[in-house]
């Protein structure tokens, strides 16, 4: 990346040191790191002034997402990054990969639905889940990944500190939960208590992805 202080090696203009005071302010780096660049290709095309503001637009929009979706993949806190595009669907034949298809596209989340992954262990659930979770991610949404035991341990220390009703509603305002392994470790009546309440606080508001043995 050609560093911004040097637009086409050349020295600064008036309007370029403009330009980058005023991308610093707007915290926008893709603009002052790009915007000469962009500057020659539309004088070279004989770009109109609008298309030339898109296109400087497009860079730093584009790099904002991006940035987003790794933020948002970070925070879900996923064991391992799979996506579906790596998942070996010859593995597994028995998947119907036009369900999974529709599934990446997200139309459950807006609906509010859940998805069940169930077989023995070694047949890819969590990792379909997983993808599910980074395709959710990509497209905007908010995702939390932890085992059911993470889960619950989560919500006994919560309700241990008087903070349960809290950390249900935190939860709650997360569009995809993913909840891996449940029916792997035996589940207590305390627990399964914890385990319907985070169940019941998402019923039609938000959606779940388990997977389990069971």
């Amino acid at each position: 990346m050609r560093p911004p202080t040097e637009p086409a090696g050349r020295a600064l203009t008036d309007a370029d040191k403009q330009i980058l005071h005023h991308a610093r302010q707007l915290k926008a780096p893709r603009i002052a790191a790009d915007y000469a660049r962009i500057a020659d290709t539309a004088r070279d095309q004989q770009w109109s002034l609008e298309e030339y503001l898109a296109a400087v637009l497009g860079t730093e929009a584009a790099a904002r997402a991006a940035s987003g979706v790794a933020l948002r993949i970070k925070a879900a806190g996923f064991e391992a990054i799979k996506t579906l595009t790596d998942f070996d669907f010859t593995a597994q034949p028995s998947l119907d990969r036009g369900v999974i298809a529709r599934l990446e596209a997200g139309a459950y989340l807006v609906q509010a639905g859940n998805v069940v992954l169930l077989g023995p262990p070694g047949t890819g659930k969590t990792h379909v889940a997983t993808g599910l979770g980074i395709a959710a991610a990509r497209t905007g949404h908010r995702v939390a990944f932890n085992s059911a035991t993470g889960w619950i341990t989560r919500l006994h220390a919560a309700h241990a500190t008087g903070r349960l009703e809290a950390e249900l509603a935190k939860i709650a305002r997360i569009p995809l939960v993913i909840i891996d392994e449940l029916g792997y470790v035996p589940i207590e009546a305390e627990a399964a208590n914890l385990f319907f309440q985070l169940v019941s606080t998402r019923y039609e508001k938000a959606s779940l992805i388990i997977t389990s043995n069971l």
